[in-house]
């Protein structure tokens, strides 16, 4: 159990900016092992939103809140993702090929497809949130930042890392298994169940479908994947999740 809470430690210091392992000096085998949690990870951002949430709305407006809580998932996960939907828009956009699309990638420049496409991301994921009904707001904030980082661990299990040259992502990509698999989908699935009930196992379901999806998407055009489309994944799968919730949960709707 010591161990399982040091990976942990080290998984919510990787994903966050919060210093919750400075005492550790992780090896490649602990920054593969501790990609089991990575959805737990997401389940502790999403309960500092709740309790946010639940702090700050009897004083400020909810448009005005449910962009605050955005923006404190932001904040809390340092742009980390952000950085990598613009870097792989961009890519795609402009790269006629695998070595274009990762030389395009690799620039620390943003063009206007990135800019554009990370708007539009941030806009969905707010104007989403925004809708999602008052009785499952709580259960969204929840399950959508762990939904996010799920999909990371079921990426680097089942594509390789494409950058010959290396980078901090290959650590993941190169090691995870079917442990981590195991581990970071009993965390989602349970986590669904208590919050959604029976809807739970087919939100699941929905999140197993579009990762199987972009698995292939990412194979096909790319090859693999890299850290940058690792983070991408993560801001796709959370406006999906948000979305899927408003499709199940439609306001005025029976829960």
């Amino acid at each position: 159990m010591k161990k399982e809470w040091s990976d942990f430690r080290v998984a919510l210091s990787f994903l966050t900016i919060f210093p919750t392992a400075p005492d550790q000096n992780p090896d490649e085998e602990q920054l593969s092992r501790s990609m089991a949690f990575f959805p737990a990870v997401g389940l502790v951002l999403g309960l500092g939103l709740v309790v946010l949430d639940w702090t700050l709305d009897a004083f400020i407006p909810r448009p005005v809140l449910d962009c605050l809580l955005v923006l404190f998932l932001i904040l809390a996960s340092g742009a980390l993702h952000l950085d990598g939907i613009a870097d792989l828009i961009d890519g795609l956009a402009g790269g006629k090929d695998r070595a274009g699309v990762l030389r395009i990638m690799k620039d620390s420049h943003v063009g206007a497809i990135g800019v554009v496409g990370l708007v539009m991301v941030l806009l969905l994921k707010y104007l989403s949130l925004f809708n999602v009904p008052p009785d499952v707001k709580s259960a969204a904030l929840i399950l959508t930042p762990a939904a996010g980082r799920w999909v990371q661990v079921v990426l680097a299990a089942y594509c390789r890392y494409l950058r010959p040259e290396g980078g901090t992502a290959a650590v993941f990509v190169d090691r995870v298994g079917e442990r981590e698999v195991l581990i970071a989908s009993g965390t989602l699935i349970a986590a669904a169940l208590v919050l959604f009930g029976a809807k739970g196992i087919f939100i699941v379901f929905l999140f197993g479908l579009s990762a199987m999806l972009l698995q292939r998407y990412f194979q096909k055009r790319l090859g693999g994947v890299t850290g940058d489309v690792l983070g991408a994944a993560t801001e796709v799968v959370e406006v999906l999740a948000l979305l899927f919730i408003l499709a199940l949960f439609p306001i005025g709707g029976d829960l």
